[in-house]
This record gives C-alpha cells, sequence and structure tokens, in this order.
C-alpha cells in the first residue's frame, strides 16, 4: 500500500511540471497495478485530463474492456464530481485518497440543465431507449 502511495505522489509531480493541479492516480486489479495518471488538462488544453480519467483510459486499454468491476482507485485528491461519475460508470469498486478538498473549495458551475418542453419527441426518444435494452436484455 506504501508503495502505492509514493507513486501516486511522485505522478502528482508531473502534473507540476505543466502547471498543472498536483494530482495522480493507480488502478490496481488483483493486486497488481493496471494502469497510472496524473492531470494533464493544462498541458494537453484538454478539460477531461483529469489525473483520474487518465488513468481510467489507460486501464481500459490495458484491460481491453471500458466495465473495471473489480479494481480499487488509489488517488491523492478526492475526485471532483466529474471524476466520481466516471469513476462510477467505469465500475471501480473503491476509491482511496489521501486528502479530502477543503470545505471553502467549491467546484466551480454556472451551467443550468434545463428540459426542453417546447416540442415533444419525448414519446419517440421513449420507444428508442426501450427497444435498445430490450434487444440488449435478449442477448
Amino acid at each position: 500500500m506504501e508503495k502505492i502511495y509514493k507513486e501516486c505522489i511522485n505522478l502528482s509531480k508531473k502534473s507540476i511540471k505543466n502547471n498543472d493541479i498536483p494530482v495522480g492516480a493507480i488502478i490496481v486489479k488483483d493486486g497488481i497495478i493496471i494502469s497510472k495518471g496524473f492531470n494533464t488538462r493544462e498541458k494537453d488544453d484538454n478539460i477531461l485530463g483529469h489525473a483520474e480519467i487518465n488513468a481510467i483510459l489507460e486501464a481500459t486499454k490495458n484491460m481491453n474492456n471500458w466495465n473495471l468491476d473489480g479494481c480499487d482507485m488509489y488517488v491523492t485528491l478526492k475526485p471532483c464530481s466529474m471524476c466520481m461519475e466516471i469513476i462510477k460508470q467505469s465500475r471501480i469498486r473503491n476509491v482511496y485518497y489521501l486528502l479530502d478538498k477543503p470545505s471553502s473549495k467549491k467546484e466551480f458551475s454556472k451551467t443550468k440543465f434545463r428540459e426542453i418542453t417546447e416540442i415533444n419527441y419525448k414519446e419517440e426518444y421513449l420507444a428508442i431507449l426501450q427497444n435498445f435494452f430490450k434487444k440488449l436484455r435478449e442477448k
């Protein structure tokens, strides 16, 4: 365990070189490291360049599967809400982090989510979704 966290800290230091927030992440399955990631958002000019997402993308390549069930993630800083959702969707079992964010740190959000009510394509789209999942269950 100590080896994993030392490596997470070393990964976080790689982020600093590119003026990224220093975060490192490692994904482990059955006691074996399958991927590593660090923040590259500034370096790559990519909003998705978070350590956790970079580690997940590498893990999915290495496992040849997006479903990371049975894997655990180790990360230096508690994941943001975007990363939390991607972690959940990737089916990672546990996330262990060294530090939580300060309570004064709030995630930036001015985005409003609004349901479309002016036009009604809900029934058509609902039928598409239902048909898709019906066929998926039949497989």
